[in-house]
């Protein structure tokens, strides 16, 4: 019976999974869905749930407590301006983590991990222009 193995260790020293772990939860913070491998990706839930439940409270404690794990700014501002509003009637449950297939070079079991938040929305009508840079005249 295996006691006090909490942490999956997926073969990596401490400061070397934590790094990882927390560039994998600003990726998804920022990019609302990653895929990785299947270990990383429930290891990667736990983390990202428990920085959404922090961030829930949104006092100054708790921001810092966030900016600890997520060190993106800009993950760091979505994270507390898109996201945690969209959880407001949520207690948990914040991510989803979804079997893709395996992976071609080592046939490793991927997986999605994705937050459960809406996705943005696109207005079709609105066409993006293009500048043309001018043409050099050719003498």
């Amino acid at each position: 019976m295996p006691h006090q193995n909490k942490v999956k260790k997926l073969s990596r020293t401490k400061p070397h999974r934590e790094a990882m772990l927390r560039n994998m939860a600003s990726s998804l913070i920022q990019h609302r869905t990653i895929e990785t491998t299947e270990a990383k990706a429930k290891e990667l839930r736990r983390v990202v749930d428990r920085v959404i439940s922090i961030a829930k409270k949104d006092t100054l404690s708790a921001r810092r407590q966030v900016a600890k794990t997520i060190e993106s700014k800009v993950a760091f501002k979505k994270l507390f301006s898109e996201v945690i509003p969209q959880f407001d009637k949520r207690d948990s449950g914040f991510t989803r983590v979804l079997k893709v297939g395996f992976r071609r070079g080592d046939n490793a079991a991927i997986s999605r991990v994705e937050l459960l938040v809406e996705a943005p929305k696109v207005d079709k009508g609105a066409k993006k222009t293009t500048k043309k840079k001018p043409a050099a005249d050719k003498k």
